[in-house]
Parts: C-alpha cells; sequence; structure tokens
C-alpha cells in the first residue's frame, strides 16, 4: 500500500474510533444550523451527549438489590454502552452454511484491526450458548456498523442478507425465549404480543428445521399483536420466512378468541362434529409482555430520561391478565414463556407469582437450569420491595388506603393482605384470623427478621428461583426475565369464571417503550374460558383504534360454513352472554378458500402439479370474494386450512391480518398473458411449490443464468447456449421457472436447487424477482468465481432499482 493508502487508513481508523465514542449522542433542539452572515455569533454544538443518569432508578435496583453491592458499578458501567449489534442466520435458508462460513472465514478475520482499534479483542463471534453457531454477537453497536466506511463491507452484507431472509438482526437476549420453549414440528404455537417479529422468526425456523426434508410442518404459529402498525411490521418480518404456516392476528391478546365449537350449535347448523379441531388451543404459548423496557437501556438510551417506578406498576396488571389468558389457551401438558425485557420484579417475579398462587397445582414453574448451560443467568428473587410515590413498601399492610389503587397486594412477594400486628386479632365465625385472605396468620408468612424500627420484609415461599434473569454486564447483552410454565391439568374452576369484582381495580395508565399503543385492561378475571365473555374494558387510551370491534356482515362470504346465528345475538335467558356478531372485521379483508374449479385446475394444468403429490383444493385462500378480481392467492399447510375451517364455523372471530404464503399472482401485463392460466408463481412460493412443478421448466447453465440475473430480460437468440433459445421458444407464453443446472436434467428439485420465477414473453425472458434477489445469488456465485479486473461480477452492471418487471 502506498503512502496516500496508509494515510487514507489512519484517517478512517481515527473516524472509526471518534465515532465510537459519540454513538450516544441526539441533536439539541435549540441547536443553531446556519451558516449565513446572520447565523447566532456563538454557535452551539448540533449534537450532545444524551444523558445516562437517572437518580430514581440507581435507587430503585439498589434497593432491589438485582446485582451484588460489588457488581454495581460495572453493572451501571456497561448499561450506559451502547448494545453490540446481534445477528441470527435462518437456519432453513438455502445458503445457511455458506454464510456461515463466511462470518467465520472472511469477517472474523477482516474486521479484527476495527475491533482492536476500539479496544475490543474480537470483531464478531458466535454467541456461544445458540446453537450451532446460528447466532452471532458483534462487539460494534448497530450504529457504528451504519456510519463507519471501515465497515460498509460488513453493512452491506448484513442488509442484503437481512432483506432476503437468510439473517435477522435481532437483540441477542431476544433470542432466548424460544429456545426453552421446547417446540416441536407438529406444534401449535401463539406469540402473543409478537412484534415486530424477530422470535416469531424464530419459532417458525424451529418448527420447519425439525420437519422433515422436502415436507411441510404439521404444526402452525399464530403470531399475534394488538397494534395494527406493528402487525404491518409483523408481517413484513416473517414474509421473508417464506412460509405456509403462519396466521398473523390483530387482537388485544387478553381477548385472544379461543374460537371453542358448541357441538348443539353446530348440529343445528349443519357443521359435521367431526371437525380435525373443535377449539383452537396451543401447544406451546410465548407470552412476552409490553413491559416499562428498562433492559434495553443500551439501545435505546432515552429511556433514561423517562424512567420511574411507576411505569413498571402501572403494568403488573395488564401483565398478569396477558398471561393469565395465555395458560388458558394452553392445552394441558403445553409450556409457555412469560417474559420481559425489564428488570422490575414488580413485572417479573411479582407476576409469576401471582400467576402460580391464581393456577396452583394447575401449573408449575419448571427448573430449566440444566439447559444452555452456557448462558450466563441469575436466579429468580424471593424478595423485592415495592415503590410508589408514597415510598417504599414491603408488605402490602403498609401500603395507605389511598394509594392501594396503584399499589395492588399481587405485587408483594406473598401475595397477601398480612394484618398488622399491633391491630387486635379477631376470629370470625369460622375460626379464621378476620383481616388474612384465606384464614392465613401473619406468622404463616415467611419474613425476614427486623428490628421494631424496621418493617419486616416478605420472602415469597413460591420457587422462584427458577426464574431467570439475564443481566448486562455477564455476557456484553441486554436485560431479559424468562419463566418457564407447564400446565398439568386444567385451570381451576373459579379461574374459568368471570370474577368482576376480583379485578376491578387492574389499570393501565403507562405507555411503554416495547409496545407504543397501550392496551385495554379487561375488568374480568384473566382465566375465562374461550366462550365467555368480556363485557367491561378499562380503556387504557381514549385513542384506541375503534376497528378492534366486530363488524355486522349481513351478506355472507364464499368459504363461510354457517350463516350469522341470529337468534344468538339476541339476549339468552338467564342472563347468559350474547355470542359475538359474525362477519368480517372492519379494516380487513375477508380470507376466503378459493373454490373456482377453472382458476384451481387451470393453475394445475398449466404448471403440471398432480393433486396428489401437491394438493391444492383446500388450501388455496385469497382475500376477496369474487375469484374473477383475486389479484393473489396464498397456499397455506393443513394445519393452517384446519384452524381456517373452524374460524369460519365459529363465525371468524379471529381477525386476521395475515395468512399462508403468496404463491400466485395474476399478471396484468397484455403480452404474454396465457389464457389458460394467468396466474404466475410468485419468489415467495417458488421453493415450496418447486419440486412439484413438471411444465414450464426451463434448465439452465450457469453462464445464461448468470446472465439473465444481471440483465434482467434476454432475447433468445441471446443465450450463451443456443441450444436455449429453441427450449426457451417451446415454452407456453407466460409465467415459467428457471433452474440452474450445470449438468444432467435433475429428476426432481430439492433444498439445494436455485431457481428463479420468470416470464416467457414472444421473443425473450424475464426475469420476475427482486433486485435484491437478483444479488444475493449473484455474490454467492461472485464467491467461487474470479472477478475481472473492474471488480465486477463477469460484467455485472450493478443495476439497484426496484423490483422488476416482464417486459410489455
Amino acid at each position: 500500500m502506498g503512502r496516500g493508502g496508509r494515510h487514507r487508513g489512519r484517517t478512517q481508523r481515527k473516524d472509526f474510533k471518534e465515532s465510537r465514542e459519540n454513538v450516544w449522542k441526539r441533536p439539541k433542539s435549540d441547536a443553531s444550523v446556519d451558516g449565513s452572515d446572520n447565523a447566532v455569533p456563538e454557535q452551539k454544538p448540533t449534537w450532545e451527549p444524551i444523558v445516562t443518569v437517572n437518580p430514581n432508578f440507581e435507587e430503585y435496583y439498589k434497593k432491589q438489590g438485582i446485582v451484588k453491592a460489588e457488581e454495581w458499578d460495572l453493572f451501571m458501567e456497561i448499561l450506559r454502552k451502547p448494545l453490540p449489534a446481534a445477528f441470527r442466520v435462518n437456519s432453513n435458508g438455502q445458503f445457511c452454511d455458506e454464510i456461515i462460513s463466511i462470518l467465520e472465514n472472511d469477517f472474523m478475520k477482516s474486521l479484527q484491526a476495527e475491533a482492536i482499534e476500539g479496544g475490543e479483542l474480537e470483531a464478531i463471534k458466535p454467541l456461544p450458548w445458540y446453537p450451532k453457531n446460528l447466532a452471532w454477537h458483534s462487539n460494534f453497536s448497530r450504529k457504528e456498523i451504519r456510519k463507519n466506511q471501515t465497515l460498509e463491507r460488513f453493512h452491506e452484507f448484513l442488509k442484503l442478507e437481512n432483506e432476503v431472509g437468510n439473517i435477522t438482526r435481532q437483540e441477542a437476549v431476544s433470542m432466548v425465549p424460544p429456545l426453552f420453549l421446547d417446540v416441536h414440528p407438529d406444534h401449535f404455537v401463539l406469540d402473543m404480543c409478537a412484534a415486530p417479529g424477530s422470535k416469531t422468526f424464530q419459532l417458525l425456523e424451529i418448527i420447519h428445521e425439525a420437519s422433515e426434508p422436502g415436507s411441510l410442518p404439521n404444526g402452525l404459529v399464530v403470531a399475534n399483536d394488538v397494534d395494527f402498525k406493528r402487525s404491518n411490521l409483523l408481517i413484513h418480518q416473517t414474509k421473508r420466512m417464506c412460509t405456509s404456516n403462519l396466521i398473523v392476528t390483530n387482537h388485544e391478546g387478553q381477548q385472544f378468541p379461543g374460537c371453542r365449537l358448541n357441538k348443539s350449535r353446530a348440529s343445528e347448523k349443519g357443521i359435521s362434529e367431526n371437525m380435525p379441531i373443535n377449539q383452537l388451543a396451543f401447544d406451546r404459548v410465548l407470552c412476552d409482555v409490553p413491559c416499562s423496557g428498562d433492559g434495553t437501556l443500551r439501545k435505546a438510551p432515552d429511556i433514561w430520561r423517562k424512567w420511574n417506578s411507576g411505569m413498571g406498576n402501572g403494568l403488573h396488571s395488564l401483565q398478569i391478565i396477558l398471561a393469565m389468558r395465555g395458560l388458558s389457551l394452553l392445552k394441558v401438558g403445553g409450556k409457555m414463556i412469560y417474559s420481559t425485557c425489564s428488570m422490575n420484579p414488580v413485572e417479573d417475579e411479582a407476576v409469576v407469582a401471582e400467576i402460580l398462587r391464581r393456577c396452583g397445582d394447575s401449573v408449575e414453574l419448571l427448573d430449566v437450569s440444566d439447559k444452555l448451560p452456557e448462558l450466563i443467568r441469575r436466579p429468580g428473587l424471593k424478595a423485592w420491595k415495592v415503590r410508589d410515590k408514597g415510598g417504599w413498601f414491603t408488605s402490602y399492610k403498609d401500603v395507605p388506603q389511598n394509594r392501594r389503587g396503584g399499589v395492588l397486594v399481587s405485587m408483594f412477594p406473598s401475595g397477601k393482605y398480612l394484618k398488622d400486628s399491633t391491630e387486635t386479632t379477631e376470629k370470625n365465625e369460622n375460626g379464621d384470623v378476620n383481616g388474612c385472605e384465606d384464614g392465613l396468620k401473619e406468622t404463616d408468612i415467611s419474613v425476614v427478621d427486623a428490628t421494631p424500627e424496621e418493617q419486616a420484609e416478605e420472602v415469597s415461599d413460591l420457587p422462584l428461583e427458577r426464574c431467570m434473569r439475564i443481566i448486562p454486564h455477564d455476557q456484553n447483552t441486554g436485560a431479559f426475565f424468562i419463566a418457564v410454565l407447564q400446565k398439568k391439568s386444567p385451570l381451576p374452576e373459579f379461574q374459568e369464571k368471570p370474577n368482576t369484582k376480583r379485578n376491578s381495580t387492574a389499570k393501565s395508565t403507562d405507555s411503554t417503550e416495547k409496545s407504543p399503543s397501550k392496551e385495554s385492561v379487561v375488568t374480568v378475571d384473566a382465566g375465562v374460558p374461550d366462550e365467555s365473555a368480556v363485557e367491561k374494558v378499562i380503556e387504557a387510551d381514549s385513542n384506541i383504534e375503534k376497528n378492534d370491534s366486530l363488524e355486522p356482515e349481513k351478506k355472507i362470504t364464499e368459504g363461510e360454513s354457517i350463516t350469522e346465528d341470529k337468534e344468538a345475538n339476541s339476549s339468552n335467558a338467564g342472563g347468559k352472554r350474547k355470542v359475538p356478531m359474525q362477519g368480517k372485521w372492519k379494516g380487513f379483508d375477508p380470507v376466503v378458500f378459493v373454490k373456482d374449479e377453472t382458476v384451481i385446475n387451470g393453475i394445475k394444468e398449466f404448471y403440471g402439479i398432480k393433486d396428489e403429490s401437491f394438493p391444492l383444493h383446500g388450501h388455496l385462500v385469497a382475500r376477496n370474494t369474487d375469484t374473477s378480481s383475486v389479484k393473489r392467492i396464498y397456499y397455506v399447510s393443513k394445519s393452517v386450512k384446519e384452524v381456517l375451517q373452524l374460524n369460519f364455523a365459529v363465525g371468524q372471530q379471529l381477525k386476521i391480518a395475515s395468512v399462508g404464503l403468496k404463491m400466485f399472482e395474476r399478471q396484468s401485463a397484455k403480452e404474454g398473458s396465457s389464457t389458460l392460466c394467468p396466474f404466475r408463481i410468485s419468489s415467495e412460493g417458488l421453493p415450496v411449490i418447486l419440486p412439484y412443478i413438471t411444465k414450464q421448466v426451463l434448465y439452465t447453465p450457469m453462464a445464461d443464468f448468470k446472465l439473465l440475473l444481471q440483465d434482467k430480460s434476454i432475447k433468445f437468440h441471446d443465450f450463451v447456449n443456443p441450444q436455449l433459445a429453441q427450449k426457451a421458444t417451446d415454452l407456453v407464453m407466460g409465467s415459467c421457472v428457471v433452474i440452474l443446472s450445470d449438468g444432467e436434467v435433475p429428476v426432481k428439485a430439492d433444498a439445494s436447487t436455485i431457481a428463479i420465477s420468470c416470464w416467457r414473453g414472444k421473443a425473450s425472458l424475464a426475469v420476475m424477482a427482486t433486485v435484491a434477489d437478483c444479488q444475493e445469488l449473484l455474490e454467492r456465485f461472485a464467491e467461487k468465481t474470479p472477478k475481472t479486473e473492474g471488480g465486477s461480477v463477469n460484467g455485472s452492471n450493478g443495476d439497484s432499482g426496484g423490483p422488476l418487471a416482464m417486459e410489455t
């Protein structure tokens, strides 16, 4: 390298070092950037460091004792540093092994100089506790990776692979809960508060990875989120997985419907009692609840300024209700993860303790200390205090009457109201001590010995040490709390009935960092059964969208199994609840099974798909009742099909935002449109349907395959291999699939087959794939092909336009 090159290298490293010191800065609201003569004489800097001090935060967590006193300074030091970036390689991605090889053999070495310059030993490394080296930790923050030229190649690599679905950028501790859920490929899994979708993507990876090669899993994932905008983010995130085993819903988690089919009503409506499922119950539930989010301080430093103890107190009741609803939807024998990105015991151990008290022996808190031994975690607390505007409290009996609306008995370790020992102990006619719930005496609850001047500290007698708390300075991560619960038997009967009195004080008054929209808190017991009504709701936000209610729909949509039950919508004798109104959800297109034989048979004939090998009947759905105007057709797995059939039978209780895998799209261009089949195969659906296509397939050697990716459209006579011109001409005009094949024509495509969706025009072939998909394939090929003098791959033009379209 010449002197100029060395100088540029030193300059870049200097800029890189400076940026590492300034990654946590935000613009001043009053800073002037005016460069004219009229500017303020004394220019203020445009950026100022974000404040990372909050005395209330420090006092709170010192009192709670989540770390030892000798660790406190290190704990706070790490919290004030930006969070290192982390990402996960998609285990089902076609190039999974190649990407891991690139990380190990290229970036681990090429980024080492930058890591040393920044004071780190390693630039990137696999997370030791994540299986198969699939998850990676970078010693650079996300902002550093974006802003520094020395990391530009690594940044571009992450962006491209993330866009095409080969990797997912995700906080390291956020990857932990799905690993403890023990998901199998035949499991029905519910992600109750799923947005933005990284954990949902992870759950889908697990059920697909464990299934038989070349087959779809028998299970599914239902990803739910209350916020409509976040649901769209969730759909965008999970679309990269290319799965037909996913349903995305838009419900308040505490009111998620169980879709229980009433047998007597089903027989009245002519619905067979032999439906595959008659209730929506889950083998696994991930209940990652909205929380105060102080475990994310390193990636969201603005929380330093906002944090107060009331944030956790205000969410405590909602968190209990969400968890109880999750357990009520769980099958006996199933497992549920309760997790938060908060360090606050009021949101963590206190919620788990209340769940165990309500459920008794029907739910067990599992000991998973032998799982993932390389993951450093701390046992859950058995003692903690509650902070309120009125001060610190160690027991509910110490809370003044005027503060008991915001400080609940369930927030304390015992979860009981302990009568003050100075008060006169009286017995009622049953012999129980007045003032103590369940007739418990004060001596029945474990307390820490205290002097008369001190308040006795409660200690829970539940096995809360089985919970896990991940602390930032243990492995340079964020903070997280996880509890693994197993449903041993049906929930107690009193948990299966509404109890408006019990939760009448439930409130949710604070917004959360995790979910931008506030949830509504139900004023009935969270363990209500699937058919019970939720009559009263305390609105946590008066601006909650009004689209969250069922709209009556008189027109019966295609695919419905029953018509609206008018009698059920009227009040029943005996004060029974009203059945939800049937019909479409306002603002959501209906989900309709495609039953048009002309459409289905046209697709089968055009692509040579045999129904016995890849059934289309009953597996194709659309979001439009008029088949003639359907633009997209989605493919759903057997498990999703069964849930949709149940949903129709119970009156479409599920508010479905997205379902299945986009398999076919109507091609509206004039030239080349086939009268036999106007639907082309989508890029997302191609990997699933590819092994079953026997027509409209063109096998292409590497030279012509790369030329097609680079030029986007090729005239038949421009193929490198002259035989391809005739083979392409023999195809019917319309959608086709081009498969990379340097040798003999393969008998059947498999997971290693590389193919792209194209359109056969009158005299040319056009790629029907995104620029990112084409670029990713070219880069895979470039790793095995020498570069030309200009640095491009065999004349690649570097086009970076929008999605590719067919010729017109």
